[in-house]
């Protein structure tokens, strides 16, 4: 019952500061590209460019075959674009605290919305990028069904479990340096451990189950079918509980976790 007023005093109180966080959202996309000639300019270039090179890699020198119908080019990046967000935000957010180090003693200031301003600052890039995929797709003559809105779904799926994610390591770091390196650990057997390059129907039937283990996977394929297999979330009813489950338990773990840790950041710092 004590965790469960911790975990409600603790988002009542984001929410409050809903407006900060929108503001430092915007100055934390913007100090990315400061001093650059370009400026903010070069969050939309670098995009524009990798999906440019999966493209020309893929279409002309590789000259990849399609997959379950879809040239290849596409149902790559449908799966890479998510992945993409996922990990630039956990990255990120990992680190927001201590970064951010000198106004951790303001006793006014809400450092949980450090991790969140980091995730929101990555999903601009992650909103062109969905911009462009969706241009591939028309480009290439692929038709764009009503199951694309589900994109948006998937996309506050990942939101929610990035935000319980980024609470616990964000806060723990601070006194387990180690974290950073496990984190981008972990990232990397995530990275292969998802089906982004490979198709899941490759996976023998007895090894499936513990693929489908991992969340990223529920997100990636749910991109998929939202723009390629043209398939309803609620068509995978256990999978979706399942994610929503473990998802509902790190963002509950992580905002406990840090609510807990919070008083003891400065003096640690």
């Amino acid at each position: 019952m004590n965790h469960l007023r911790i975990f409600t005093a603790f988002i009542v109180e984001l929410y409050s500061r809903r407006q900060l966080i929108t503001e430092m959202t915007r100055r934390d996309f913007k100090s990315k590209y400061l001093g650059s000639y370009l400026g903010m300019l070069w969050a939309f270039v670098h995009p524009t460019v990798y999906i440019t090179i999966l493209w020309f890699v893929f279409s002309f020198v590789f000259k990849s075959k399609p997959v379950q119908d879809v040239p290849y080019v596409l149902w790559l990046a449908s799966g890479i674009i998510p992945w993409f967000f996922f990990n630039d935000a956990m990255s990120s957010a990992t680190g927001a605290i201590l970064d951010n180090s000198f106004i951790v003693k303001k006793v006014a200031f809400s450092i949980g919305i450090l991790p969140l301003v980091r995730l929101f600052s990555t999903l601009v890039i992650h909103l062109f990028f969905l911009a462009m995929i969706f241009v591939m797709f028309v480009i290439n003559g692929s038709p764009i069904s009503i199951h694309s809105i589900q994109v948006i779904y998937y996309l506050a799926a990942s939101l929610v479990l990035l935000t319980g994610l980024s609470w616990l390591t964000s806060s723990v770091i601070i006194f387990f340096r180690d974290m950073g390196q496990l984190v981008a650990m972990g990232l990397q057997f995530l990275f292969w451990g998802t089906p982004i390059f490979w198709p899941i129907n490759l996976v023998p039937e007895r090894y499936l189950p513990f693929i489908k283990l991992n969340p990223v996977e529920y997100i990636v394929e749910g991109y998929r079918d939202s723009l390629i297999h043209k398939v309803w979330f609620w068509e995978h009813p256990w999978q979706t509980l399942y994610f929503w489950g473990v998802t509902g338990l790190l963002f509950v773990l992580g905002a406990v976790v840090f609510r807990r840790l919070r008083p003891h950041f400065a003096d640690v710092l």
